[in-house]
């Protein structure tokens, strides 16, 4: 093995290192549940998975992803490899994009990039399918810089595909570093060739939400303070920002994370970090391009903290700029270049022999945010889904009679003792292998974003009140009624058969309903889209292969111009 296979080695190593020790509990048999990360036992590929039941499709293609793996091993094995390879990938991604031989340098940036605050809030946010993408963002940087080289387009697609399998977020976030990348470091003629990869790839989301009845959601305006970055340091939303935190959610911020004095050392190493860059990074490949990225992705983050009328009225001009309304995700490339920086700075360090000074930066994004350690200090555990939940899928599959599935209450998230009180998305849709109408609005404090599934806008109103009219049910397709909450409350009124009632759950069925309402999306359009997508990336993976040095950057020698892998 060559020493710079021994170096990306020793880089995932230590990101495997990283996640063991983020995850903890959560490593332990059963599933982590946590708002919008959602995994379930024995998983199947329904219409849902891949998008045709008319909602909007946010969850393609990482759910058939996730359905994939969670076939082929046990399901909640399968979560946590996922959940570990973000943070190998994160690690290895990071320490390969820093121009040095050394060691020590290289560790320090995939640490860094690897234990942050981003991360940390994403993680207990539950988007895992955008840390995906987060973690092979230093390898979309590297790639987006070498599309003039022979077999640049085929490092581009392969660059992308952990976004592309994270999904719309994912994608847009890598989509917007490739091209600012490609487009800074003078390759402007390559731009087209970032959007043709990023659309290709795009295209199993991109077609049912295109051809969803509802077409996109009109009302995004009204989730742009919703969503907007919010001060979790005493520095403001734009220094948190800066820091890598400002997540919308509070209820996401890693425990003790914001105190004055370590906010403050923190804030000191980021700044100091972006010093290094832009004074020691000389990579001539990437180096203004990554820092231009940063100074997008920055604009973009704050733009809905301290510009919300120019995001409502962009938004309002065409629906598809809602994916700007989270604007914390769009510091992902400052990441990368702080990541980069503070390697760069202990590779200093380590020339000038201060071996200490570059041990310790790779220590010091552990030790200023260790509540990220033993699953986010507890609240990521390890959970099993009652029995109770299981007996109703049993007696929902076996049923040969069509219909669909209600779910009470209305509430797109919910908080179970079983789950240790901790929110998550509604299971239900992906525990049950039928279509499953849950309300999909979302509301924080005051504000409500509406719901955007037409069949949950329908039966809104009957629903809302806990007790809808199975008269009314029975007409519109609804077969069953499960009540995963607050149990004496919730039940259709008039005649239903209670089927199964547990301590966790209630069943009821609706006789004489007939098949739900079509969902209304082609199949045939969404089956062309998955070809040529997976034709895209057998073809990027095929001349290339996959290792854990993978040949996005190539080597790197010690005065940092890369030698082109063979």
């Amino acid at each position: 093995m060559t020493a710079e296979r021994t170096r990306h080695l020793v880089a995932a190593l230590t990101g495997l290192g990283l996640g063991l020790a983020a995850l903890g509990p959560g490593l332990a048999p059963g599933f982590v549940l946590s708002y919008d990360m959602v995994f379930v036992p024995d998983p199947a590929f329904t219409r849902m998975t891949f998008g045709l039941t008319g909602v909007v499709p946010r969850h393609v293609p990482s759910d058939a992803f996730a359905t994939a793996l969670g076939t082929v091993l046990p399901a909640d094995l399968a979560q946590k490899l996922i959940l570990l390879a973000i943070f190998v990938m994160a690690c290895a991604a990071a320490a390969s994009l820093v121009p040095s031989p050394r060691l020590l340098p290289r560790l320090a940036a995939g640490v860094c990039y690897a234990w942050n605050p981003f991360v940390a809030e994403r993680l207990l946010l539950g988007q895992w399918a955008l840390l995906l993408g987060y973690a092979a963002l230093p390898w979309v940087v590297a790639a987006a810089s070498r599309l003039d080289e022979p077999r640049g387009g085929r490092r581009l697609v392969l660059a992308l595909l952990p976004a592309a399998i994270g999904g719309f977020a994912a994608l847009t976030i890598s989509a917007l570093t490739a091209l600012t990348v490609a487009l800074v470091t003078g390759r402007a003629r390559y731009a087209a060739q970032v959007a043709g990869a990023v659309a290709l790839l795009s295209l199993p989301w991109l077609v049912p939400g295109l051809l969803r009845p509802a077409g996109l959601p009109e009302d995004g305006t009204a989730a742009v303070d919703l969503f907007a970055a919010r001060a979790d340091t005493p520095f403001g939303t734009l220094g948190s920002l800066l820091a890598l935190g400002g997540v919308w959610n509070g209820e996401t911020v890693p425990a003790g994370y914001g105190a004055p004095v370590t906010a403050t050392i923190w804030l000191a190493v980021v700044v100091g970090a972006l010093a290094a860059y832009w004074k020691w990074c000389r990579e001539p490949g990437w180096r203004r391009g990554a820092a231009a990225a940063a100074v997008v992705g920055f604009v973009v983050a704050g733009m809905g903290a301290v510009a919300a009328p120019v995001l409502e009225w962009m938004v309002g001009l065409w629906p598809g700029f809602a994916v700007f309304r989270d604007g914390q995700q769009y510091v992902a490339p400052l990441a990368v270049v702080i990541a980069v920086g503070l390697g760069v700075a202990a590779d200093r360090a380590a020339e000038a022999r201060w071996t200490g000074a570059a041990a310790g930066a790779i220590a010091v994004p552990v030790i200023l945010l260790p509540t990220l350690a033993w699953g986010a200090a507890g609240d990521l555990r390890a959970v099993r889904y009652p029995d109770d939940w299981e007996r109703a899928r049993q007696i929902i599959h076996a049923d040969p009679v069509g219909g669909d599935v209600l779910v009470l209450p209305w509430a797109s998230y919910r908080s179970y003792a079983w789950n240790h009180g901790r929110r998550v998305l509604d299971p239900l849709p992906r525990f049950l292998h039928r279509r499953v109408v849950v309300n999909d609005a979302v509301t924080v404090g005051d504000l409500t974003v509406p719901a955007e599934d037409l069949r949950a806008v329908e039966l809104g109103p009957d629903a809302r009140a806990g007790t809808p009219s199975a008269a009314t049910l029975r007409d519109e397709g609804i077969r069953y009624v499960l009540v995963d909450a607050e149990i004496t409350a919730n039940r259709p009124s008039g005649p239903a058969v209670e089927v199964l009632r547990g301590r966790d759950l209630a069943v009821y069925r609706i006789d004489g309903s007939g098949a739900g309402s079509g969902d209304g999306v082609p199949v045939g359009a969404v089956v062309v889209a998955w070809i040529v997508t997976s034709g895209v990336v057998i073809w990027s993976i095929l001349p290339s292969g996959i290792t854990l040095s993978p040949p996005l950057l190539g080597s790197i020698n010690p005065r940092g111009s890369r030698r082109r892998t063979p």
